[in-house]
């Protein structure tokens, strides 16, 4: 197989049962869109308990119910938000982290240098961040990974991945390789998936290839490169 094959980002995820969070970054094929999606899976209730909303523009991880909540800590954060002509998203609370980071001078690796794997022993999830930065009707971006150098988490391993936007082209890393006890942690670099013009064939295309049983909501943003105008798709599990 080729280094530059493009995968079907269902055929990537259809079988496996736990792929944690993920996020997806790219341009549409039709080359008019920055594309970016974020989707939350969980296994435990605590996890589970959780819906996607969006309110001026910040899209947020909230409870569904607020009584069952037992550790806000790692579920509850502001997932994906503007500042000036970037987009960040990411699986944590390291967004804030970023945001202000830029607004101190520092670029996206260095804003999360402060910041490391989530302290969930055994699993240590990885914290993954994305960023799009538009100028000139068009844009870049970077992915970056924070995991543990061991199963004992004694240190912090960090991966930056910087890309040129192509046309067709999408970037796609998550938490986990799969489900497991330790749940086993993403390796390599972020997997090249296609991506469509059409927002609701992406969305829906994601969203059926999750495991039913675990999906939690899944966000979907398509940029037009020469407007600017937003388009948005939103789905949760708990309606």
């Amino acid at each position: 197989m080729s280094v530059y094959n493009i995968n079907d980002i269902a055929e990537l995820i259809r079988d496996n049962s736990y792929v944690g969070r993920g996020i997806v970054i790219g341009k549409s094929s039709d080359g008019k869109s920055a594309v970016s999606a974020y989707f939350i899976m969980g296994r435990s209730a605590n996890s589970r308990n959780r819906i996607f909303v969006e309110k001026d523009g910040v899209l947020y991880t909230e409870p569904f119910d607020a009584s069952k909540v037992q550790d806000p800590s790692l579920i509850i954060y502001a997932a994906q938000r503007k500042y000036e002509n970037k987009l960040i998203v990411t699986n944590g609370d390291q967004t804030d982290t970023i945001v202000e980071g830029l607004k101190n001078g520092k670029c996206f690796k260095g804003a999360l240098k402060s910041r490391e794997f989530e302290p969930d022993a055994p699993n240590f999830t990885p914290r993954i961040s994305g960023i799009l930065e538009f100028e000139d009707n068009d844009f870049s971006y970077e992915m970056s990974i924070l995991k543990s150098a061991d199963a004992e988490g004694t240190a912090c391993n960090r991966y930056t991945f910087s890309y040129t936007a192509l046309a067709g082209l999408g970037h796609f890393i998550h938490t986990y390789v799969g489900d497991g006890n330790p749940l086993p942690t993403f390796q390599g670099e972020p997997e090249r998936v296609a991506i469509s013009a059409d927002i609701d064939e992406f969305t829906d295309k994601l969203w059926d290839a999750l495991n039913h049983d675990n999906r939690i909501s899944l966000y979907v943003r398509y940029t037009d490169l020469a407007t600017g105008k937003e388009t948005n798709r939103l789905i949760n599990q708990n309606k």
